[in-house]
């Protein structure tokens, strides 16, 4: 389904949302084809923070990034289940502590610049060299949550010695080492959100990345443009422009390594009311919405011109567990509770019982 969402409009955040046909029924044909448009305008509720995905953990900011980025992993569509995406194999060593990764051939970043080890390198160690003010968790959440720790920390920054991560080494151009300071089963997963794109390093230091300051209520307000305005990626879509408040527009990647996007330009229009969206997909103005509100259901369903599209839940964001207080300290008893909730039967279950977690998205027929 991966592949055939990325034929129709080049990610799946904005197939996913928009529930276009191509979601339902396959791969278009070609009257479809020859019928799609040359651009697809998305009601989103509000303007994305920044266009760098290390510095944001919001989804109007990752729903964009999504288009412009990749990860060394992907998961598959509707689940957990690994699949490549920059990387096309992996291995950890014997106690899990190195990584190797093989690489996709070939590939460049939108700017021209080559996609390999040392550019992959470039990123993560990026990340755990953020300066002070990216080191605030409410700006970098996802490294913070993930990898727990900097090079150089500022005050109160946890630093190496909570580190997960302990360096990146390019085997070759087409193979890259991630190495660990202690094994991690999440990690593999940890590193296929889209929080952890792989940005053109030519990019990053040209426009400046990193400068900024972060104000009292933990906003990162750069000072650089690589951000704001020449965010660089290997995505099937390449930035436009972005005029806060009234759109942003990506364009289809003509280098693109993989299945070319057929919509040539999306633009996501920040529309915060609910109803405003909705009468904006009757006009016309935009074309999809998501996270449509239960009361438009019904006139939405009505209209023989709308279309929506429930999305099953997948409702389980995490089981927290307190490791201090019996028998949640016997590791045999954690052990025992993680082969008991995974696979379909505790998918299925946890759906049912979960109702209220079902989306929708709402689209001009």
């Amino acid at each position: 389904m991966e592949g055939k969402v990325r034929v129709l409009v080049g990610g799946a955040v904005v197939a996913a949302s928009i529930g276009l046909a191509a979601t339902a029924s396959g791969t278009p044909n070609a009257t479809q084809h020859k019928a799609a448009t040359n651009v697809l305008v998305f009601g989103a509720s509000a303007d994305p923070v920044l266009l760098d995905p290390s510095l944001v953990s919001d989804g109007e900011s990752t729903r964009v990034a999504n288009q412009i980025y990749e990860t060394l992993l992907g998961f598959k569509s509707g689940g957990t289940t690994l699949v490549p995406k920059l990387a096309t194999s992996w291995k950890a060593s014997n106690k899990g502590l190195t990584w190797t990764f093989k690489l996709r051939q070939g590939v460049k970043f939108s700017d021209g610049t080559p996609f390999n080890a040392a550019a992959v390198c470039f990123n993560f160690n990026r990340w755990y060299n953020f300066p002070a003010p990216l080191q605030n968790s409410s700006v970098s959440y996802y490294w913070n949550t993930v990898f727990t720790g900097f090079a150089h920390p500022a005050k109160d920054s946890p630093g190496p010695g909570k580190s997960l991560y302990k360096g990146c080494k390019a085997v070759n151009q087409g193979t890259v080492a991630l190495q660990l300071k202690r094994a991690s089963a999440s990690f593999l997963q940890a590193i296929a959100l889209p929080n952890f794109g792989i940005a053109s390093p030519t990019a990053l230091k040209k426009y400046k990345a990193d400068a900024g300051t972060v104000d009292s209520t933990g906003v990162f307000h750069p000072t650089g443009t690589f951000a704001t305005r020449n965010p660089v990626g290997t995505g099937p879509y390449m930035f436009k422009s972005w005029t806060p408040g009234s759109k942003l527009e990506v364009v289809a990647n003509p280098s693109y390594w993989g299945k070319k996007a057929i919509i040539p330009r999306l633009i996501f229009r920040p529309i915060a009311d609910n109803a405003a969206r909705l009468q904006a997909l009757q006009t016309g103005e935009i074309q999809g919405y998501d996270n449509v509100a239960p009361e438009d259901n019904k006139p939405i369903q009505s209209d023989g011109k709308l279309q929506l599209t429930i999305r099953q839940p997948f409702s389980v964001g995490y089981v927290g567990i307190n490791q201090k207080l019996p028998p949640m300290n016997n590791p045999l008893v954690r052990q025992a509770l993680a082969f008991g909730s995974t696979g379909p039967h505790w998918s299925r279950r946890s759906t049912r019982r979960a109702p209220r977690w079902r989306t929708s998205s709402c689209r001009r027929r």
